[in-house]
């Protein structure tokens, strides 16, 4: 499985994901599922995976050989006009890709070739933008109603998320979040897990503000996971407690 998360701030963009793929409990490795390719001055363009190995690194590898192509309409990363266009390209590419996966398992390869992405990132003159790509290279783009996207193993960190996101809030706040966000999810669910891959882009920078990996060593991420559980734990112990003497501990007798 995975945990890949894009988020969208006023500052700019803040990306982290798992490394864990699995078949099964007795074949687990590692790979990157977060990228990222930069011409300074001019743009930024990230993309995170999830879903099958063989055709999120399909993809990938293909989007690399495209940058060394010269032409606007097959190098989208490098030379694509708007992110929209990024999007639009990258989605056709995906399902392209599944599509002759599949193709060529037949009906053995039905459903198990899918993949989903995050693309973030910013072109000059332009804001940075975000999108969720779906398998089918259909997307939908961040907005305010929507500022973060998730994909994968979505449902342990999505409620840290929801509570603790603010539009306004500092990178290393985001980075904060985000460590906690990953760490309820790695509590919760052994298919995902360290190293971490952490990406921050600030607004019309152009290039990778802060680069990092968060392995098990990590001091940080280390803290993070040790003060979280103890303030959850403080914070459960300071609320009101149950009484099997009222309704609910509503304070009403009980009959």
């Amino acid at each position: 499985m995975t945990y890949c998360v894009g988020m969208v701030l006023d500052k700019g963009l803040v990306l982290m994901s798992d490394t864990r793929t699995n078949s099964g409990v007795d074949n687990i490795s590692t790979f990157r599922k977060l990228f990222h390719w930069t011409v300074p001055g001019e743009r930024i363009i990230a993309v995170m995976t999830a879903g099958n190995l063989a055709t999120t690194q399909a993809v990938v590898s293909q989007l690399e050989e495209r940058t060394k192509a010269p032409s606007e309409r097959e190098n989208c990363l490098l030379k694509g006009a708007t992110m929209f266009q990024v999007a639009t390209a990258i989605g056709r590419l995906l399902r392209g890709t599944i599509d002759e996966v599949q193709t060529a398992n037949g009906e053995a390869g039905k459903g198990r070739f899918s993949a989903t992405l995050i693309l973030a990132g910013q072109i000059r003159g332009m804001q940075p933008r975000l999108f969720l790509i779906y398998p089918e290279g259909n997307f939908i783009e961040a907005s305010w109603d929507t500022p973060f996207f998730q994909i994968g193993e979505t449902k342990y960190g999505r409620p840290i998320l929801i509570r603790g996101y603010d539009r306004a809030m500092s990178f290393e706040d985001a980075v904060k979040l985000l460590m906690v966000s990953f760490d309820s999810t790695l509590k919760a669910n052994l298919s995902v897990g360290l190293p971490l891959d952490l990406l921050v882009i600030e607004k019309d920078a152009f290039v990778a503000t802060h680069e990092h990996r968060v392995t098990a060593e990590d001091p940080y991420f280390d803290q993070i996971s040790s003060r979280w559980g103890d303030a959850l734990r403080a914070a459960f112990h300071s609320l009101p407690g149950y009484s099997f003497e009222t309704k609910g501990g509503s304070g009403d007798q009980a009959p």
